[in-house]
Formats: C-alpha cells, sequence, structure tokens
C-alpha cells in the first residue's frame, strides 16, 4: 500500500482530499462549504478541489453528526478541535541543501522538550541556543513528541494528529528552520514518535475508524492494532513523513514493548526497512532507536546501515537505575531491582550493555525480563543519568543534582560521557541544572480532574507528607517551573560543571568516536565499597580502559591495575608506583 495515502495530496490545479473512515456511511469536506466525498473501495473518500492550494483549511463531517480534522492533518493552526490547513512541504527553501547527516559512532544525545527549552518556548527560540550544544560538544538534539495534541502545554506523549507538528511552539515552517540551522551547524536533529497508543482527548478514530483499535489496552488507551494493512501504512507513511517532509536525522519509539501485536510481521521491522530505504535512496545517515522495557536485543544492531529492519540502539534504563541506586540510596519502585550489589549491576551494565539479560524482575512481575547483549556493539547502548521520565516521574519533577553528591554526579559523568556506548544528557544537565522537571499537561474538565486523581494515587505518599506542596500538573505554574535557566551555565557551579561536560566530551570526540566503529565490549569488574574496571576493544585494535573509584572514600589499588597512556583524569596519589585511588576518582586509558 502507498504510505503517503493517507492525507491531502496538491494536485497540479488545487487539492485530493482523503479520508479512511470505513465506518462512516457519508463523508463530507467542510470547505466555505459543504463537499459530498466520493466513497471508494476500502472505505476510503476522496474529493479533489481545485483552486484549494497550501493554506486552505478544511474539516471533514462524518454523517452529519460530527466534525472532525483529518487524522493526518499536517498542521492545526488552532489546537486538535480546529481546521487542519493544507501544507506544502515542498516549498521550504532548505538552506543545508547538502547535508546527509553523520555516523552513529558520533552521536553525543541532548534530550529537549520545546516548550521549556526556552522562555520563548518556540521552534525558532532553540535556534538562538544550537551554538551553545556545539561547543559543548553535543552533536545530535533530540525532540520530545511534537505530534498535536490537546491544549497549550504537554510532554507531547498524548499527541492524537500524529503528522502535525504541535501549534504551540510554531508553524511546520519554524520547525523546518530550527533543524535547517542545526543542520548548517553539524547537529542531528532526533524526534521522538509514540505509536502505541493515541492520547485521550481530541481523537475522532473510533468514531469513523474502529478499525484502528483492538479490544486489547495499553496503560494510556487502547490498543493500536497494526494487523489492519491502513493502520500500518498510516505508522509507516507517519514516520517517513518526519524523516522526508522535515528532514529529522532519525527517531526515537516510545515505549515499543507496549505495542501489541498479533502475527504479521511486527510493525518495528516494517518501519526500519523503510527509513532503509529511504536512507539508501538519499545516501542520508539515518538512526531509529527504541525505548523498549522488554530489553529485546533481536531488535537491535548499531551497525546495520542502512536499516534492514533492525534499530540503532536503545534507551538503556538499567544503567541509569544502577547509578541512581548509587547515588541516592533509592529503593522504590523500579530502583528495587538493583539493590543486591548495584556496583557489580553497574559492571554487568559497562561489560555487555544490559543489566538484565534473563534474569527474573521482581518489578515486571516476577517475569524474566531481556535477552543476552554483550555481542552487540556498545553504542548500541544509548546510557543516561537523568530523561524525562526518570525527572518527571517523580512528585516534583526533582533533578539528580538537587538529591545527589556533586562529586557523585560528576563521577558519574566522567565515566558515562567517555564509555564507548553512546551517552545522552537531559536539557540543562550540562550545568547541572537544578530547575525541576514535573509533570505537566493543560486538559480541560473530566480529564483534568482524572489526571489530578491518577498522580495523588500514583504519589499518595507524596501528597500525606507534602500536601498542595506538590505541584499540580494542570496548573500553568507547574510548567512555568520547568522553564530551563540558561543564567546559570554562566555562573558558579554551573560553569565549573559546564567546563567538565565539555572537556569530558572533547576527549571523546578526539580519542573514542574515532575508534567506535568496530569496537566491542570487554570485561569489566567492581566490589562493593565502589571499586571499579572496565575495559572495551576498539576498532583500531587498542584497549579502553576504565579506572574508578565510586565511593566517598580512597581505595588502594595495586600497580597492576594501572594500563594504557593516560587520556582523561588524575586519580592516584601516594608514592610510585601509587598505592590509592581518591574518592569519586576516574580516570581513562588508552594501551
Amino acid at each position: 500500500m502507498n504510505e503517503r495515502q493517507f492525507g491531502p495530496e496538491l494536485t497540479k490545479d488545487g487539492t485530493l482530499f482523503r479520508l479512511w473512515a470505513p465506518a462512516a456511511k457519508r463523508v463530507d469536506l467542510l470547505l466555505d462549504k459543504p463537499h459530498a466525498m466520493t466513497r471508494g473501495d476500502g472505505g476510503w473518500f476522496t474529493a479533489g478541489i481545485s483552486g484549494a492550494g497550501a493554506g486552505t483549511r478544511y474539516k471533514f463531517r462524518i454523517d452529519d453528526e460530527v466534525d472532525v480534522p483529518d487524522p493526518a492533518s499536517a498542521f492545526q493552526p488552532d489546537d486538535v478541535f480546529g481546521p487542519s490547513e493544507v501544507i506544502d512541504h515542498a516549498a521550504y527553501p532548505w538552506r543545508a541543501k547538502d547535508w546527509r547527516g553523520r555516523p552513529w559512532q558520533e552521536a553525543v544525545v541532548l534530550e529537549t522538550h520545546v516548550g521549556t527549552f526556552t522562555k520563548e518556548g518556540t521552534y525558532r527560540g532553540m535556534i538562538d541556543k544550537l551554538d551553545h550544544l556545539v561547543e559543548t560538544g553535543i552533536t545530535a538534539l533530540e525532540l520530545m513528541p511534537l505530534a498535536d495534541f490537546a491544549g497549550s502545554r504537554g510532554w507531547g506523549y498524548d499527541g492524537v494528529l500524529l503528522y502535525a507538528p504541535d501549534s504551540a511552539y510554531g508553524r511546520p515552517e519554524d520547525l523546518k528552520a530550527l533543524i535547517d540551522e542545526a543542520h548548517r551547524r553539524g547537529l542531528m536533529v532526533m524526534l521522538d514518535v509514540v505509536y502505541n497508543h493515541f492520547g485521550p482527548e481530541g481523537n475522532y478514530l473510533g468514531r469513523y475508524a474502529p478499525n484502528f483499535f483492538t479490544d486489547a489496552h495499553t496503560p494510556w488507551g487502547s490498543a493500536i492494532d497494526y494487523r489492519v494493512p491502513e493502520v500500518r501504512s498510516f505508522a509507516i507513511g507517519n514516520a517517513l513523513h518526519w524523516l522526508r517532509d522535515y528532514r529529522f536525522d532519525g527517531l526515537r519509539l516510545d515505549a515499543v514493548n507496549t505495542i501489541v501485536e498479533a502475527g504479521e510481521v511486527p510493525i518495528l521491522n516494517d518501519i526500519s526497512r523503510a527509513a532503509g530505504k529511504l536512507a539508501g535512496e538519499t545516501g542520508r545517515h539515518i538512526h531509529l532507536v527504541l525505548e523498549n522495557s522488554d530489553n529485546r536485543v533481536t531488535l537491535l544492531d548499531a551497525n546495520e546501515d542502512p536499516l534492514r529492519g533492525k534499530y540503532r540502539g536503545q534507551w538503556n534504563d538499567d544503567y541509569h537505575h544502577v547509578w541512581h541506586v548509587m547515588m541516592t540510596g533509592e529503593a522504590q519502585g523500579y530502583y528495587g531491582d538493583y539493590q543486591t550489589s548495584p556496583q557489580r549491576d553497574l559492571a554487568k551494565a559497562l561489560a555487555s550493555g544490559f543489566v538484565y539479560q534473563g534474569e527474573v524482575s521482581e518489578f515486571w512481575g516476577g517475569k524474566r525480563r531481556g535477552e543476552r547483549s554483550g555481542k552487540l556493539p556498545p553504542t548500541t547502548f544509548i546510557n543516561f543519568l537523568q530523561n524525562h521520565d526518570q525527572i518527571g516521574n517523580r512528585p516534583f519533577g526533582d533533578r539528580l543534582e538537587s538529591i545527589a553528591d556533586p562529586a557523585a554526579v560528576e563521577a558519574a559523568l566522567a565515566v558515562t560521557l567517555i564509555a564507548p556506548m553512546t551517552p545522552m544528557l537531559f536539557m540543562g544537565e550540562e550545568w547541572g541544572s537544578k530547575v525541576p522537571f514535573p509533570f505537566f499537561c493543560d486538559f480541560k474538565g473530566d480529564l483534568a480532574n482524572a489526571v489530578r486523581k491518577g498522580r495523588r494515587s500514583e504519589y499518595e505518599w507524596a501528597y500525606a507528607k507534602y500536601g498542595d506542596e506538590v505541584p499540580d500538573p494542570l496548573d500553568k505554574a507547574t510548567f512555568d517551573s520547568a522553564v530551563l535557566d540558561w543564567e546559570a551555565c554562566n555562573v558558579e557551579p554551573g560553569r565549573t560543571r559546564l567546563r567538565l561536560v565539555r572537556d569530558l566530551l572533547a576527549v571523546r570526540r578526539r580519542e573514542i568516536a574515532p575508534r567506535l566503529a568496530d569496537s566491542s565490549f570487554g570485561e569489566a569488574y567492581a566490589t562493593d565499597d565502589g571499586f571499579v574496571t572496565a575495559n572495551w576493544r576498539m576498532g583500531d585494535g587498542k584497549t579502553l580502559h576504565l579506572l574508578a573509584n565510586l565511593s566517598n572514600r580512597d581505595l588502594a589499588i595495586s600497580p597492576g591495575e594501572i594500563k594504557g597512556t593516560l587520556i582523561w583524569g588524575n586519580e592516584l596519589k601516594g608514592t610510585v608506583p601509587p598505592s590509592k585511588i581518591k574518592a569519586w576518582a576516574v580516570s581513562w586509558r588508552i594501551g
């Protein structure tokens, strides 16, 4: 099936409008007046309108009962309940015409939320910060979901019109300008997309295309039925829309373990193959990555280029969790699975990627979780100390900087940013921002009350202890509290932290990235008192060595543990040969 069948198509003299509405008896196209649409095979309705070009606003009327936007709308200037607007994607005057992307081995990712990244909260507002990212050593800007969601503020994971970038941040040409300016500076741009559910407000698909959904449910709503060819085409076309029409360099697919499928070729395989075909046709580097709590190794291969069914990488929650337990001592929720020896769990992550590679997870219902991952390239694993979930799914949205020893955080950064896995930071982490990132949304009425009730139920202990001090996700002040404090990176302690991150990423760019192709995992060792060593075989045949003391006291070492030529760190003390490694010290060597 033609993956571009959804949405309006500009023609030589106008626009062809179309809607898949198999449950509708009649559909009218609403322009200045209603136009009856012709029903064709398979529940498709079409109407060709001469003179209707880019900028035309329209809706569909279903069975004279309800007016709905186009589910493949390219833009919603008046939010999800307003009319859709025809966009001519071919008309944008791209400036970075020769941009073909960057290889995955060069990826250093910064996750951002457009609405809180700057005080302007817009696509164009982000452009002024791109030089900061380049100077820091970031190579890939990742945007949290943009698919149009109800209201003027939200995380983006409740999108209902998946082809339309949310108007709260600007127009489509503004988003293209951001991507174009990023490319002109050598920055990749990636987008978070959601294919496991639609949001709860502004989604009319169940009325005229109930075939979109199954009887199964995800934690956030009805499961999408990818056994249906049209539904499968809708998702594949959406992925290609972002990669082709906006020139995103890659996509991060949210919570794919909640996609419900029975039989068929998995939709994840088809999306990967479609992206790989586009990469082959255009000569571009296109990167797809996953969030997948199942730790399914069979979906992953960082070296498959172009993509032919697999994914470049996966967000490594295991890596985050062991560090968080080590630095905070917290044991609630999924942190309970990492209590026995987080230091040894960290060594496992350093030696083979995931911590859970088939072991039983109590948090996930006493089931075995994960597959053996040590044979994958290290760059398959996207490692981080913070992200939107790990910060925002706390009652106050407090960052690691507010709850951990700064010396421990700096040691964790020194490991994460140089290790041969793919590093990711959350916006502001590069200067140690303490600005919270609480959950926020802009629903109305009963849905807003349901969200409040759900948060109170999930964080009952926090409401019992702190009462009204817990941020209300519907209050605009909660959103406002999350706007980044850019001025903090120019004063202490932000200035010193930013210098550290830039130094680490400079070492990565100079010593690590050129050696990542064909690199592989080696061995790692840790003791419960915080002594950690690890090594990796790099693509040029040399060995990268890590030596670290992840504790708040000096530890004894033997001369045999010091290998290779120092590329970062100054951890040793005592006579020659040195006899101790300092508290929270990290060093990297190549030999």
